[in-house]
């Protein structure tokens, strides 16, 4: 058991890195946000890197706020049976779940995301607009490694689950808080 433990802890902290690094990316898309209203209205000036740079950070909070999500319990899901049941009930549920679902469906992103990621790098795609990012490649790599994030935070679902099911009763709590904690 007390290895589940030990795993569980270190793939939650790989997932808690994730949220630190989208909630980086959030405050830098925010400057850059305001930054490009700023140059736009107030000295005529336009961007075009920047406005593109706004959807890479985007990308970046997206693919790297799903780990955190998965570990904090955020995701989405239909809570009208879930709710009532009980925690071992719930622990089987996302057990499954995590092991029929995100872990496979994060393998597919993954395989399918590095060979669109290296396609980009062979043709050296860049921004099809004049004054746009040049290294198109660096933000649809994000798609394959955010997969091995979501894998991971799937696999820390199924420890979670184990921990749950033996009735480690101290971790339940930890789990779903909420928070960068």
């Amino acid at each position: 058991m007390r290895w589940i433990i030990k795993l569980d802890e270190g793939l939650a902290w790989v997932s808690k890195v994730c949220g630190w690094v989208a909630c980086i990316a959030m405050i830098l898309m925010a400057a850059n946000v305001f930054y490009d209203v700023l140059t736009r209205y107030v000295f005529n000036d336009v961007s075009i890197a920047m406005q593109e740079m706004e959807w890479h950070l985007y990308s970046v909070v997206f693919l790297l706020g799903i780990p955190y999500a998965l570990r904090t319990d955020s995701h989405v899901r239909v809570d009208v049976f879930y709710t009532n049941w009980s925690q071992k009930r719930k622990a089987w549920v996302n057990l499954i779940g995590a092991l029929i679902f995100v872990v496979p469906f994060a393998y597919l992103i993954g395989f399918y995301g590095y060979s669109f990621a290296q396609d980009a790098y062979q043709m050296g795609e860049g921004s099809g607009d004049p004054g746009g990012l040049p290294h198109r490649w660096i933000i649809k790599a994000v798609i394959p490694f955010s997969a091995v994030f979501m894998a991971t935070a799937g696999l820390n679902m199924a420890t979670y689950a184990l921990r749950v099911m033996a009735g480690d009763k101290e971790y339940e709590g930890e789990h779903s808080a909420g928070g960068l904690a």
